[in-house]
């Protein structure tokens, strides 16, 4: 297995990972790391849902990046808002209300037409990162809780794929920068979040070998997130077993009262999942050759600072930060 690099050297990192593996508390980790390092951070939810800010304890957000902890700004990536800024910025043309029916005319293109509304996404998110390189903007470090698996070669290979269908104008200068940021690997790279369970592992087996063999965006790291502890020794398990006997459930249940026993049932359930997982965990070794960073389950049920903190905090651990 690779060492994992630096992670917080790059200028754009995208998250990306099967729904319910936990994406958005990765992306939130991580942009907490980089603020609690002295970077300023812009965090953009591709999907406008929502959840983001929840990881800071902070109400849902706009198009305009909104401070939601020291050092970490989010923004929530909607169509129309990109289309109109894009509009000032290059056309020079001045928007002053809702595009109305220019914006249902886009809604429609955007469906008829695949890369429109993954385009002006990731353009928007490739302007910030230039703005800040050229000293315009002052973000250290964009973090993008992007896409999930099934659709993030799309949103990513927009600007080549423009790209070859024009071959000059504005357009074309436009995705030429566009592509040349996204490629470059002391820049950008996509990260895949995962769980060690079945669906979540192929899910990103096939991501990495899709983006290996379709993207010329950087693969990062793998993030293994939820992660048991093994909680038990061989010893440990022999020692269970033989108080399951019907002899030791006796003395066990008249020393310990009833229902004792339903502790070594957990025991052994602890051990089954943590088996099955370890099963799935050497499989994704196998087939990435990419670093893959552990993180613990966390055993907590809220979601907030607190969490985000915690897991930064892993995070750190494991990249050596």
């Amino acid at each position: 297995m690779r060492p994992a690099p630096d992670l917080l050297a790059r200028r754009l990192l995208f998250f990306t990972g099967k729904g319910g593996v936990g994406k958005s508390t990765v992306a939130a980790a991580t942009a907490l790391l980089a603020a609690e390092r002295g970077q300023r951070v812009l965090v953009v939810e591709a999907d406008d849902k929502g959840n983001l800010p929840r990881h800071f304890e902070a109400a849902p957000v706009g198009f305009q990046p909104r401070e939601v902890y020291p050092g970490v700004h989010v923004m929530a990536m909607r169509t129309e808002d990109s289309l109109k800024e894009y509009l000032r910025l290059n056309l020079r043309v001045p928007v002053l209300s809702r595009l109305g029916p220019l914006a249902r005319a886009l809604e429609f293109v955007a469906t008829a037409a695949p890369g429109v509304k993954e385009i002006l996404t990731v353009g928007k998110v490739c302007w910030e990162v230039r703005e800040s390189i050229e000293g315009r903007a002052d973000w250290d470090l964009v973090v993008v809780d992007a896409a999930a698996t099934g659709h993030i070669i799309g949103q990513l290979d927009a600007p080549r794929g423009i790209k070859e269908l024009v071959s000059v104008g504005m357009v074309r200068q436009q995705t030429d920068w566009m592509v040349e940021l996204l490629s470059d690997p002391a820049i950008t790279a996509l990260n895949v979040v995962a769980t060690p369970e079945e669906m979540p592992v192929q899910e990103t087996i096939e991501l990495v070998e899709r983006a290996k063999a379709e993207l010329a965006v950087p693969l990062g790291l793998v993030l293994v997130n939820r992660v048991l502890p093994e909680l038990f020794t061989r010893p440990d398990e022999e020692t269970f077993e033989a108080l399951r006997e019907p002899e030791a459930t006796k003395i066990l249940d008249e020393q310990a009262g009833p229902g004792a026993t339903s502790v070594l049932e957990a025991a052994r359930l602890a051990v089954s999942l943590r088996r099955t997982r370890v099963a799935y965990l050497s499989e994704l070794r196998e087939a990435v050759e990419l670093p893959l960073v552990y993180l613990p389950y966390l055993f907590v049920r809220d979601q907030g600072v607190r969490v985000t903190k915690m897991v930064a905090e892993e995070l750190g651990q494991e990249l050596g930060l």
